[in-house]
């Protein structure tokens, strides 16, 4: 998984914690978390703003 995989990481995480509001949560966290995925094979540090907002976009929508 890449960072470009916005909608299989943003159920990662759904699936992570299905309570927990992604409205509450950090970028440094999400990025931690998405990096501790064990199908999660990309460079921590190519990751920005952006990505971390789509991400958290999706986010948002597998919770609602």
């Amino acid at each position: 998984m890449k960072w470009t995989d916005v909608q299989e990481i943003a159920e990662m995480l759904y699936e992570r914690d299905p309570d927990l509001d992604p409205k509450t949560v950090r970028f440094t966290d999400m990025h931690q978390w998405i990096c501790e995925f064990k199908d999660f094979d990309d460079d921590p540090e190519a990751s920005n703003e952006r990505i971390l907002e789509a991400i958290l976009l999706r986010w948002l929508d597998e919770y609602a």
